[in-house]
């Protein structure tokens, strides 16, 4: 029975994480599309056809990736305060999407795009951590009690 508890807990957790990125990618998506996009013009959607396939296909990866981090970032705080394990996880996911967009644009002649999609990648993971260390804080998800505790 603990066992399932556990379980709810991290999809719980995920789903979470999941909505958390998904609204930090549509809020990004605008702000490049209305501020950034002057200065990078690789940033804009095609206003055209706002939503098309690329645009619901990242959409789609940034909540399934926010899902994962979500399930995971439960299991590495566990009931720490640490703020190393916190910020390791954030940057753990946002680095591994971030760098991999800054080797995409690395080819491409023009890399300072790519450095502000890098960033913004650790950005959608800090406020996915933030939202669930909120929800921990308030009792709307438990943290994972690590095998010690629960001796």
């Amino acid at each position: 029975m603990e066992l399932m508890a556990e379980r709810l807990e991290s999809l719980k957790a995920g789903i979470i994480g999941g909505l958390s990125l998904i609204l930090a990618f549509l809020i990004t998506s605008l702000v490049n599309n209305l501020m950034l996009g002057q200065y990078f013009p690789l940033l804009i959607m095609d206003k055209s056809n706002l939503v098309n396939l690329h645009f619901l296909l990242s959409g789609l990866i940034a909540g399934f990736s926010g899902f994962l981090f979500g399930v995971t970032y439960r299991y590495i705080i566990r009931v720490d305060t640490n703020p190393q394990l916190k910020s390791g996880g954030v940057f753990a996911f946002g680095l591994v999407r971030g760098l991999t967009q800054i080797e995409v644009g690395w080819g491409s002649g023009t890399i300072l795009p790519f450095l502000v999609l890098a960033g913004e990648s650790i950005l959608w993971f800090a406020l996915a951590a933030i939202v669930l260390d909120m929800t921990i804080k308030i009792g709307w998800l438990k943290p994972f009690l690590s095998i010690d505790t629960k001796l």
